[in-house]
């Protein structure tokens, strides 16, 4: 597994939570809600998702300054009643409300087998994949979708040349069975992550063409219009009209239930990220006899794994496997950082008087 750039220097995990947690405190976090999210932000490197890391941490700090994250609200429960409960985030940190919606669905889930939880209103929500493995820990399988509004879209729909929607990302997880780990399906419905792309435009590297549209919405596989939080042109949707399709139905799911609204402009687009979600929770001991289940887990399992591999240096993985391979070895080794990122990173810790730099 490739994993680095030669221009790109490694840091450990616990330096990069330290300073993003110490930048976020000056930026007026709680010290408990920085250290949270800058686990959050952290996590989302050591797995391999980077567009969802600490180089969002300067985007974080322009939104606490802004007053687009508040960074003392705290989520609240608006409507709850048989299994549906309502949170409203109130702009604070995502990572925190994020845990707070979970909470809240957990006890419906296991009383009831199945509960719904939106949460509105919530500060950039980071990596979904992190809400799938706090509920698969607690032995839930869950399903999510997530929307995003407070700034203009990214993605365009299938046919279209301008951008229309968010990546609004989907997620699937389920629980660990017998001897195979947790399934956890997490993706954004836009062919690459806008995180990706401002990677890319950063270390100076080209993304698959297609996958991005330029200003006069013409496929390309030049991401420079996305480099230092910018953005001139627009992403497409993973799979065409079905990774479009899937992309509208997280916008409604998300946007509408929750009550936090869709991306239309008729909401507000102040240039912050405010998250809406819709979650399903689901307790597998409530549909029947978990040892049968567990049985047909593993079998299904063996039975994908053993498709003999296009290439033989990469054989067929589950989905959540590169996560946890790559979380091992970065864990061990450092998280890379692009020299770009980098100096994004000290600039920003700065420009709020932390004295440490990174690299």
């Amino acid at each position: 597994m490739r994993d680095m750039d030669p221009n790109d220097i490694r840091i450990a995990a616990r330096e990069l939570t330290a300073f993003c947690a110490a930048t976020l405190v000056k930026a007026g976090a709680r010290s408990v809600d920085a250290q949270r999210v800058a686990e959050h932000l952290v996590t989302a490197n050591l797995t391999g998702h980077d567009s969802h890391g600490i180089g969002l941490l300067p985007a974080y700090l322009k939104h606490a300054e802004a007053g687009l994250v508040d960074v003392e609200a705290t989520p609240e429960i608006v409507h709850d009643h048989a299994a549906i409960v309502k949170l409203d985030g109130r702009d604070c940190w995502g990572r925190i409300a994020g845990e707070a919606a979970m909470a809240a669905a957990f006890p419906k889930a296991e009383a009831l087998g199945v509960c719904a939880v939106t949460l509105s209103n919530a500060h950039h929500l980071g990596r979904i994949g992190a809400y799938g493995e706090i509920a698969v820990n607690e032995g839930f399988a869950a399903l999510f979708f997530v929307n995003v509004t407070d700034h203009d879209p990214m993605v365009a729909p299938y046919g279209g040349t301008d951008s229309r929607f968010g990546t609004n990302p989907v997620c699937i997880a389920l629980p660990p069975s017998g001897t195979k780990p947790s399934f956890l399906l997490d993706m954004a419905t836009s062919r690459i992550a806008m995180g990706k792309a401002r990677v890319a435009a950063n270390k100076g590297l080209r993304v698959p063409f297609g996958s991005i549209l330029d200003e006069n919405g013409l496929p390309t596989d030049d991401p420079s219009g996305f480099k230092g939080f910018e953005q001139a042109g627009a992403l497409a949707p993973f799979g065409n009209h079905k990774g479009y399709g899937l992309a509208f139905a997280a916008e409604l799911l998300a946007g509408v239930l929750s009550g936090g609204g869709t991306i239309q402009p008729g909401n507000a687009r102040r240039g912050g990220i405010r998250n809406h979600m819709t979650a399903i929770l689901l307790s597998p001991d409530a549909f029947g006899d978990p040892a049968a289940m567990e049985r047909e887990m593993e079998a299904m399992w063996d039975y994908a794994l053993a498709s003999p591999p296009a290439d033989w240096d990469s054989p067929v993985v589950a989905p959540g496997d590169p996560e946890r391979a790559l979380k091992k070895r970065r864990s061990a080794e450092g998280v890379p950082l692009d020299p770009e990122t980098l100096k994004q990173l000290n600039d920003a810790a700065k420009a709020v008087g932390v004295q440490q730099r990174l690299g």
